[in-house]
């Protein structure tokens, strides 16, 4: 028998709700599933790649069959150093199908990488991490949206007092 592995890529700056549920629902299907934080140099996160991981750990701590890891470069790259053969991605849109069936093609093309897109969950549909730090930033409620244990870190690095004001320009 051999292990079925896949990884979920993504920023995850933070990890959400949505997120997790991809990651639980992958997590029963494949031995193995690595939430592999993007590290993007040319871009700046709320939370540092470190938090992500440590976030990322804490909240799939009782799925006992997700490990996490960042990637930097190729993902195909990152799938062949680790014999991954499998690519799970969570599409909530069409538009988010469009983009990602782009991205499976091509790595598809590139080393034979495969692409499982998994249906978001309803409740989730909407949700992105960049929606949670702009709400979250204009001091609106994400509980619900995000796990508990990031929420606080959330809270703790945006001040809900401070609300962001539009640039005059």
């Amino acid at each position: 028998m051999t292990d079925r592995r896949c990884v979920c890529p993504g920023s995850f700056d933070p990890v959400t709700n949505g997120h997790l549920d991809v990651l639980a629902r992958a997590s029963r299907l494949y031995d193995e599933v690595t939430a592999a934080v993007l590290v993007n140099p040319g871009k700046s996160g709320l939370f540092e790649v470190p938090e992500r991981i440590e976030m990322l750990r804490e909240v799939t701590a009782e799925l006992g069959n997700v490990r996490v890891d960042s990637f930097e470069g190729l993902l195909v790259d990152y799938c062949r150093e680790r014999g991954i053969p499998v690519v799970v991605k969570g599409l909530r849109a069409v538009s988010d199908f469009d983009y990602e069936l782009q991205m499976a093609q091509m790595n598809h093309r590139l080393t034979g990488l495969e692409t499982f897109f998994v249906a978001t969950n309803p409740e989730y549909s909407f949700l992105s991490s960049s929606l949670v730090k702009e709400v979250a930033r204009w001091g609106g409620d994400v509980g619900g949206l995000v796990p508990d244990a990031v929420l606080a870190r959330l809270r703790g690095r945006i001040d809900p007092t401070r609300r962001q004001t539009p640039d005059p320009t």
